[in-house]
């Protein structure tokens, strides 16, 4: 089995060099790119103001941080979560960048840059030229949005992990292996455990039907000798 760890911060703004912080950090584990379960989540006290455009994005004002802990009392615990495994979020580099930054301030070795699994990245090769933003893909993949009024780390984790699953081979949910009236057309199967399986496509009346034209116009297909 292999592990990996899907995370999500929100921060006080966009650059950690120029004093802006992580306020909310969440993590889920996977286990062969799928969720066990467990989670990391905490909110966190950046020690400074968090201006209102920030606010307005993910929802959290300062006076919602009042006791919560900061970064340098959670980081032992972030860090064990974390293990040594890949690291997949959506536009990796911005939280990678944030978390090495909280890192350095306590004087801790930097998450290495090679664990970096970027979802943005594996979406902009999949559908170059289209939006690819969590809620563009979530349409796309027809991933329930319902309750992303604002962005929420641990929200979002579950949602990029539905989104991670479709990007890295696909599966068809609310499928059976019953018969459904087609007994040479196979169907898949939406797990919540076990190994990736492949997206199965199966062609209607009218694309069977193109196929055929298509085919009538070559010279000796491969497809259709026996």
């Amino acid at each position: 089995m292999t592990r990996s760890v899907l995370f999500d911060t929100e921060t006080t703004g966009l650059n950690p060099l120029s004093g802006d912080r992580v306020i909310e950090v969440a993590a889920l584990e996977l286990i062969n790119d799928l969720p066990t379960g467990q989670h990391y989540h905490t909110l966190i006290h950046p020690e400074r103001d968090i201006p209102e455009e920030a606010a307005r994005v993910h929802g959290i004002t300062l006076d919602k941080l009042v006791g919560k802990p900061r970064f340098a009392e959670i980081a032992d615990a972030l860090l064990d979560f974390l293990g040594d495994g890949p690291l997949v979020a959506h536009n990796a580099p911005f939280d990678f960048g944030f978390l090495n930054a909280e890192f350095a301030r306590l004087g801790r070795p930097a998450l290495a840059m090679e664990r970096m699994v970027d979802t943005l990245a594996l979406a902009k090769a999949r559908f170059p030229g289209m939006p690819n933003s969590l809620d563009a893909l979530c349409r796309r993949f027809d991933i329930d949005l319902s309750e992303r009024t604002t962005h929420n780390a641990l929200l979002d984790c579950r949602l990029l992990a539905e989104v991670y699953v479709e990007l890295t081979g696909g599966r068809q949910r609310g499928l059976s292996l019953a018969d459904a009236g087609q007994a040479t057309m196979p169907v898949a199967v939406y797990d919540a455990v076990g190994p990736r399986s492949p997206r199965i496509i199966t062609p209607n009346e009218a694309e069977l039907a193109a196929h055929a034209t298509f085919l009538g116009k070559l010279k000796e297909p491969i497809w259709t000798t026996p």
